[in-house]
């Protein structure tokens, strides 16, 4: 058997090695001409990182990533609302590691090109259609550099080419446009001095204004400073999608005055905006879900099958499992056409309810709870939320999401 990919991101380079320790096949096209350790930094929740562990890559993980040891919800005056353990320090068998993403990346970049070969991974080569053909599948892909025109014979091609999916665009041409929430997203690093205990997660505010920090480099963790991935979230009046540049350049003045005052004993969040060489702007979108990925022999991974608000730390997580569930399918049934379809039984309507969930701020309601309730702040949260109900909702998304330990138990 033989699995052509569209897109060498996270997902498409997981499943490649997924399907190769089982002996099936690989072949990688990738539009950008370089893969270059681009974007910031996310999180890798113990059901996903358990995966990459599988495949060797726990060193090379642990070598540059924050194990990550609590995560603290708090309201926009930085009182906190909701505080967890993480990972290895809430008893799970595996970390919770936080990475920027380009070296996550890198990383799975270079075991693919160690195991499989170089010359499996085609740079600067975009997806144009598909033709299938008897028991097989011919992709077209067009080389960047000269236009000409290559073809990939396959048995199965995975369309893991991202929210922009060009996978996804020739199976629904029509009628699957983003969905944008209103709000808008600025990202960057900033090194600075350590919050917490150096190795936490935070969220504060509420679903119109928030700040998410979490540092992402365990080298200048261990010289005492810290590499400090930061989210800042607002709502915009009668805002509109942008039609281009999703991922452009701005300056702090586009959105900084808002949190100028959130200054508080254990963190100066205007200082981490300040410290920033490069601020990136995103719409905070998502697709409606689809009501099926797979078509013959092709199939959609990923943000193409399945783009999410990036709330509880689920996108790249569930671009992993579903590479995870598709190898398996595919190396357990001959039948080609029949894994396909049970990898999408199982895999649609997990990724839908998530989807769903984070259109409603996922386990990130207990910050828009607490404002709703106590809008001036509190003095004891216990009066505002019950702890029942915060334990409630955090473990609700965990099963909803298969990180909760029993799920984790179950699948090791």
């Amino acid at each position: 058997m033989k699995v052509t990919i569209a897109g060498a991101g996270i997902g498409g380079l997981s499943l490649a090695l997924m399907l190769h320790e089982r002996g099936i096949e690989v072949e990688i096209f990738e539009a950008v001409g370089t893969i270059k350790p681009l974007g910031v930094g996310i999180n890798l929740l113990p059901h996903a990182s358990q995966q990459l562990c599988r495949l060797g890559l726990e060193d090379a993980l642990a070598a540059n990533a924050i194990e990550t040891s609590t995560l603290a919800y708090f309201n926009q005056f930085g009182q906190e609302i909701w505080r967890e353990a993480r990972g290895r320090a809430a008893g799970y068998d595996s970390p919770q590691f936080s990475i920027h993403r380009g070296e996550l990346q890198m990383a799975l970049l270079a075991k693919v090109q160690e195991r499989i070969g170089k010359d499996k991974v085609h740079s600067g080569h975009a997806f144009a259609s598909f033709e299938q053909i008897a028991d097989k599948v011919v992709g077209q892909f067009t080389r960047r550099e000269d236009g000409a025109t290559v073809l990939s014979e396959c048995d199965v091609l995975v369309g893991a080419d991202g929210i922009h999916s060009a996978v996804r665009k020739f199976l629904y041409p029509n009628g699957d446009q983003p969905r944008f929430s209103g709000r808008m997203l600025w990202r960057a690093v900033t090194e600075a001095e350590p919050y917490m205990d150096g190795r936490s997660m935070f969220m504060a505010g509420h679903q119109d204004q928030k700040f998410v920090c979490y540092p992402i480099s365990e080298p200048l963790r261990r010289g005492g400073r810290s590499l400090i991935n930061w989210i800042a979230e607002l709502r915009v009046p009668n805002g509109e999608l942008p039609s281009t540049d999703w991922n452009r350049k701005v300056d702090k003045s586009v959105f900084a005055a808002p949190f100028q005052n959130w200054k508080w004993d254990w963190i100066d969040i205007p200082a981490i905006i300040d410290g920033a060489k490069e601020i990136y702007e995103f719409p905070l979108v998502d697709r409606d879900p689809l009501p099926r990925w797979t078509f013959g022999r092709v199939t959609l991974l990923g943000d193409a099958a399945h783009p999410m608000y990036p709330i509880g730390s689920n996108g790249s997580a569930q671009a992993i499992l579903d590479a995870r569930y598709l190898a398996d399918c595919l190396a357990d049934d001959p039948d080609t056409s029949y894994a396909l379809r049970e990898y999408e039984a199982e895999r649609l309507p997990k990724t839908t309810g998530i989807v769903l969930r984070n259109r409603m701020n996922g386990p990130e309601q207990v910050m828009q709870m607490a404002e709703s309730r106590a809008p001036q702040g509190f003095t004891n949260i216990d009066e505002v939320i019950p702890r029942q109900t915060l334990e409630a909702i955090s473990q609700r998304y965990k099963r909803l999401a298969g990180f909760d330990k029993d799920s984790l138990k179950t699948k090791a």
